[in-house]
């Protein structure tokens, strides 16, 4: 019996795709040397600042004009942009409190638990969970980071020989792919609303032929290069999924990581319709009353409702949808959904704990932001970017430049305005369409996140696991899909020029 099931193992190995061998070489490297997320973040402080002072930016600068965004020492600048993503820090924070009350409602959980049960075996379970993940992200990444977890931890359960630290990096496939080309892509939505884009960025898109200083989603994430573009990243992304899944022999499964799985609704989960420790549902004395009453959990929900129906009058949605739209949309489904205030209150204190590394993180990604931002770094490279480049070369350059960029500052939306300028104005120059430079940005920054734990973080909160756990298949799926993006606008890229 012994032998049977070593030589069972034995078949699986050697049943595993070269892709998938590669996946664990990778994995066994991450788990072995890379640093949890905030080590990452600790040693690209520094890489960064020395990278500053190696290309010849002072190490203690301050500009005489104090209001002055330029011209800074690394110290200086890493100073003022260690709290310049405070308030972004608090919208992230809340994303993703509020993407989890969403996610763990009985609707949503129920539709999560249906899904779960389509995969049958673990190659499938890995492709199905990356596929969900990233059609997720397409609609919004914020709620995809949430619900793709979720839904991992669920298939993990159905599947429980389907290599847990796969399904785990496949949930989190949606924001290194699709998510920037999707309807919260956050470059596309801030060139198209003139609240969102700064004017030095206005002026350059004015430049290019844009009167209106603007560029529509008709013109970026709409257009069918774009489509395309994002198709084909998808179906790569899908492809690759289902190729690196390790069989049985091979695979860490959650219960060997240590990872208990409890049901997401019914028998065993950690809801089962109770509050509390164990207190029955009913009202146990009337200042109870307001807490599982409804009544004012639906009077907030028509509160919020009047005010976005006023909010988007005459107004494009998309156009006008920003973070804090998000969050608030966010905030009064989930009240809707949990229905009663204290089942919402319970959901609120069990997603807090997933935005805990945002919250110890994102001012250090702040200063790393201030360093490149406030100093000559990010124009350095552009000029360098754009003495490399023609009009064929400039796309795929952008892209890679991009992706770089976005390895130390991950931020799709604060990155676009420290590129935008520089890179809307070569576009201006060599000829190429600003509104598909918005999509080769965009695909290049996507690309950022297989590299860099900074968003993962939500995601390894519900899997619990580390990110050296699953950085080593990120790392594949980059190999791939990165490639694929740039081969996808270099080609399109003639169709588009103007």
């Amino acid at each position: 019996m012994a032998d049977s099931h070593a030589k069972h193992a034995r078949s699986e190995v050697e049943a595993d795709s070269g892709l998938a061998r590669l996946a664990l070489r990778f994995t066994a490297f991450t788990e072995k040397w890379l640093p949890d997320a905030f080590g990452f973040v600790l040693v690209g402080t520094f890489v960064v600042l020395l990278f500053g002072l190696v290309t010849g930016e002072p190490l203690l600068k301050r500009p005489d004009d104090p209001a002055a965004t330029k011209g800074f020492g690394m110290v200086d600048a890493w100073g003022i942009g260690f709290w310049s993503l405070i308030t972004f820090t608090l919208q992230m924070a809340m994303i993703i409190i509020g993407g989890y009350a969403v996610a763990t409602s009985g609707p949503v959980a129920r539709l999560i638990t249906r899904l779960a049960r389509i995969p049958k075996e673990p190659r499938s379970a890995v492709a199905f969970v990356a596929a969900i993940a990233m059609l997720a992200s397409y609609l919004n990444w914020a709620f995809s980071l949430i619900f793709a977890a979720i839904l991992a931890r669920e298939v993990a359960r159905n599947v429980p020989k389907a290599d847990y630290r796969a399904l785990g990096a496949m949930a989190f496939l949606g924001l290194g792919t699709v998510w920037a080309q999707g309807l919260s892509g956050s470059a596309a939505l801030q060139v198209a609303s003139a609240s969102s884009s700064p004017p030095p960025v206005q002026d350059v898109i004015k430049a290019g032929g844009h009167a209106s200083g603007l560029i529509p989603l008709s013109d970026t994430i709409f257009t069918w290069q774009a489509i395309v573009a994002t198709l084909i990243v998808y179906v790569v992304g899908v492809a690759m999924a289902w190729f690196i899944a390790p069989g049985e022999g091979n695979s860490r499964t959650a219960e060997q990581l240590g990872i208990e799985l409890k049901p997401l609704i019914g028998r065993g989960s950690p809801y089962n319709g109770k509050q509390g420790n164990g207190l029955r549902q009913e009202t146990q004395r009337p200042g109870d009353w307001l807490e599982h009453s409804p009544l004012f959990s639906l009077l907030i929900v028509l509160l919020g409702a009047v005010y976005l129906v006023r909010y988007f009058s005459g107004k494009s949605f998309f156009n006008a949808l920003d973070l804090n739209t998000v969050n608030l949309i966010l905030f009064l489904v989930a009240l809707l959904l949990h229905w009663r205030p204290w089942r919402m209150a319970r959901a609120v204190r069990d997603g807090a704990p997933a935005s805990a590394g945002v919250l110890l993180q994102f001012p250090l990604y702040g200063g790393i932001f201030g360093m490149i931002a406030y100093t000559g770094i990010a124009g350095r490279l552009a000029g360098w970017l754009v003495q490399a480049s023609n009009q064929f070369l400039f796309p795929p350059l952008v892209a890679i430049y991009s992706c770089v960029l976005g390895i130390f500052v991950p931020s799709g939306g604060s990155k676009w305005v420290i590129e935008a300028p520089y890179v809307l104005q070569a576009a201006n120059e060599l000829k190429v369409d600003a509104g598909w430079m918005v999509v080769v940005y965009d695909l290049g920054e996507a690309s950022a996140n297989l590299l860099q734990p900074f968003w993962i973080l939500p995601t390894l909160a519900i899997l619990g696991l580390k990110a050296r756990d699953i950085m080593g298949y990120t790392f594949t799926m980059f190999l791939a899909c990165f490639p694929a993006a740039l081969i996808a606008v270099t080609l399109l890229a003639p169709h588009v020029t103007s």
